[in-house]
């Protein structure tokens, strides 16, 4: 066992090189103070008879080296900044977002009816009661309210505190989903650890074109989810046409979406994106091309891929392992006389 004082002194001298190296620009106060409560804690345990134990030691170095680590490598700072100045206007039905508004109107129904279709039973009013659902990368809420109001337990995480405050502000006119939903400023990076395995659904809408590493991405959404869960992402194919009518037509010419929103050299061909996600272990079942009307402000399915594009893809489970759809089949079983036809 190491000694209470020789461990503090030498997280103090470690904190003093990396500082001296320049390793830790603006850190000091946040990371100066988090030793220092370390130390002085070690300390008193020092001074006691009660000898300070390796699993202690262990943890104390872990959160440490979390703080002098990149804690969400997927993140794109240079995307924040972009989303950084539109937070305020996620509920303009009429504004930047208009397009995402119009967006529920089929993304919603095909999450529902995916998840209802993999099971046998649903709870008239609310057909994902006892589904849990994470959405990333949530913004204002544009999504999760939905997924709320037919009675999934909903999480969003989204890096931006701004967004955070709007969605939690608007959520709390409804005292349903004030209960319903609960949101987080997160990366996904961040809650990978306390939350191994607990979802039986992860959404990621027009997120993955905006992410700085998506394999990482993809991995981390492998393992936050339960198995046998169910991953929807929707985003943009990177051809040609998506070149002119996503960029130059939406963001230049008629001004659907803010100038500079989207970076055609990261948008994934669904070839690429299904090769990612079998490689971490999933099974892609669906994938669906989309097409956004300009001129009524509406979103349609196609066969075509060749712009937008949504993917449904189950998560490899062992046989034998409880589905996410199963929460769906216990809750009705509890409630037998409630079923009835789907709820729109």
């Amino acid at each position: 066992m190491w000694g209470g004082g020789a461990a503090a002194r030498a997280l103090t001298r470690a904190l003093g090189r990396r500082r001296a190296a320049g390793a830790l620009p603006g850190a000091a106060g946040g990371l100066r103070g988090t030793l220092q409560n370390y130390s002085w804690k070690i300390q008193l345990k020092s001074g006691s008879t009660l000898p300070v134990s390796k699993t202690e030691i262990k943890s104390s170095m872990l959160t440490v080296k979390r703080l002098f680590s990149t804690s969400h490598p997927s993140v794109d700072s240079k995307e924040m900044k972009k989303f950084q100045l539109l937070a305020h206007k996620w509920w303009d039905e009429e504004g930047e977002y208009s397009a995402l508004h119009s967006m529920n109107d089929i993304r919603v129904p095909f999450i529902r009816d995916t998840l209802l279709n993999m099971s046998s039973n649903y709870h008239l009013g609310n057909p994902l009661s006892g589904v849990k659902i994470l959405d990333v990368g949530c913004g204002g809420g544009l999504l999760s309210e939905p997924l709320g109001r037919l009675g999934a337990s909903v999480t969003g995480i989204d890096p931006l505190e701004d967004n955070i405050r709007t969605a939690d502000q608007h959520k709390s006119f409804d005292p349903v989903l004030a209960k319903r939903i609960q949101y987080k400023s997160s990366s996904l990076e961040e809650i990978v650890e306390e939350s191994m395995e607990t979802f039986d659904v992860i959404v990621a809408s027009e997120v993955v074109e905006h992410v700085a590493d998506l394999e990482m991405f993809i991995k981390c959404c492998s393992q936050v989810l339960k198995p046998e869960g169910s991953l929807f992402i929707t985003t943009i194919n990177k051809t040609q046409l998506s070149y002119v009518l996503g960029i130059v037509v939406a963001e230049k010419i008629m001004g659907i979406v803010p100038e500079g929103t989207h970076e055609w050299e990261k948008f994934v061909p669904p070839e690429e994106l299904e090769r990612l996600l079998e490689s971490n272990g999933f099974s892609v079942k669906t994938v669906n091309g989309m097409l956004y009307n300009p001129l009524s402000g509406s979103w349609s399915w196609m066969e075509s891929t060749s712009i937008n594009y949504a993917i449904h893809a189950v998560k490899s489970g062992a046989r034998g392992q409880s589905s996410p759809t199963d929460a769906l089949s216990e809750l009705e079983s509890e409630q037998p006389s409630a079923t009835a036809g789907t709820a729109v």
